[in-house]
């Protein structure tokens, strides 16, 4: 049915009396609601259905001078809708519409990550560089890397992406819309490797802290033993900057026992970004951790070692496929992050 049948059928059913629910429900939801209502109002008003121009009063706020001047500011220094709102004398409403409508501006979160010296960028295109020289493609495959991560039972949540939706406060707090946090929560340190041909058994640190002599006999023993399973004699061992890894007798122990490892003089700090792990290894695990049965320590040490198991390994080999090409990036990036 064309819209101009759709106005007059509406208008002989406001006429008879029939209110905007029933002609909705005659129509069989052809026209939103609202829709109707507005029509049904413009009826009254004026006698007639007029579509020529837009409903609502004209744009009083949102002048090319607006505009211009929510762009000036923009350009300026970053500012919330409620600054720009009462800077500008305008409704926070009216900022918002402009800031998406007329500018095509979306709201983004501030990504925290290490800050970056001109040394720690030299020494990350000094890494990049090294790589290439020595490494062939298919070597860069060999590559065991290496990471720590900390977990506590109160889970990973997101504040403003998890998101209850329901008809009021009470409805959402019912279906999980409260987050409680322990003030002190039971804390546990995994240790995990990852190459292209799968990830390493999970070596978990239930209690105390890790120094280099238990970091050499718990993590670097495990490591061995993956690498050499894997790739026999032919591969290469990667950890970070972490005082238990560059300290002299976990180097020497390194130096001594695996094929080949990445020193502390060669692995660039601040570099997250380059390690599988932090940059798509890590998320992988997480999603596969049941939050809602993490109520103690005991049953956090169980979840993570059901996760670990299921990290996809088309997921694992794409992150290593795509290891020189963020080192090409980096390079081209001056150093910089990898956005």
């Amino acid at each position: 049915m064309k819209s101009e049948d759709l106005q007059k059928v509406v208008a002989l059913k406001h006429q008879n009396g029939d209110y905007p629910t029933k002609i909705f429900r005659d129509l069989n939801e052809v026209l939103s609601l609202p829709t109707i209502k507005r029509w049904c109002k413009m009826l009254d008003q004026t006698g007639s259905i007029n579509l020529t121009a837009p409903p609502g009063p004209a744009r009083a706020v949102r002048t090319e001078a607006a505009i211009k001047k929510v762009k000036n500011k923009l350009d300026q220094n970053k500012v919330s809708t409620r600054q720009l709102a009462l800077q500008l004398g305008m409704s926070r409403m009216s900022a918002h519409r402009i800031l998406r409508e007329d500018l095509g501006c979306r709201p983004y979160k501030h990504v925290i990550e290490p800050a970056l010296t001109e040394e720690h960028k030299e020494k990350r295109q000094k890494f990049a560089n090294w790589i290439r020289t020595n490494f062939r493609k298919q070597e860069t495959l060999k590559i065991l890397f290496s990471d720590e991560k900390m977990f506590d039972i109160d889970g990973v949540y997101n504040t403003q992406n998890d998101r209850i939706w329901a008809v009021n406060r009470d409805e959402a707090n019912e279906k999980g819309g409260i987050h409680q946090k322990n003030k002190f929560p039971q804390k546990v340190m995994v240790w995990l490797g990852v190459c292209s041909k799968g990830v390493s058994p999970l070596v978990i640190f239930e209690q105390g802290t890790v120094d280099h002599e238990r970091y050499i006999k718990e993590v670097l023993s495990v490591a061995l033993r993956y690498g050499n399973h894997v790739f026999g004699n032919d591969w290469t061992f990667q950890q970070d900057g972490a005082k238990p890894h560059v300290h002299r007798l976990t180097q020497q122990w390194c130096h001594d026992n695996f094929p080949e490892f990445i020193d502390k003089d060669h692995w660039p700090p601040n570099s997250p970004d380059l390690n599988p792990l932090d940059y798509c290894i890590w998320d992988e695990f997480v999603k596969f951790i049941d939050w809602n049965i993490v109520t103690s320590k005991t049953t956090l040490i169980q979840e993570l070692k059901h996760a670990v198991k299921k990290i996809r390994k088309n997921v694992v080999f794409e992150s290593y496929n795509s290891w020189t090409n963020r080192l090409y990036g980096m390079s081209q990036n001056n150093g910089d992050y990898l956005k």
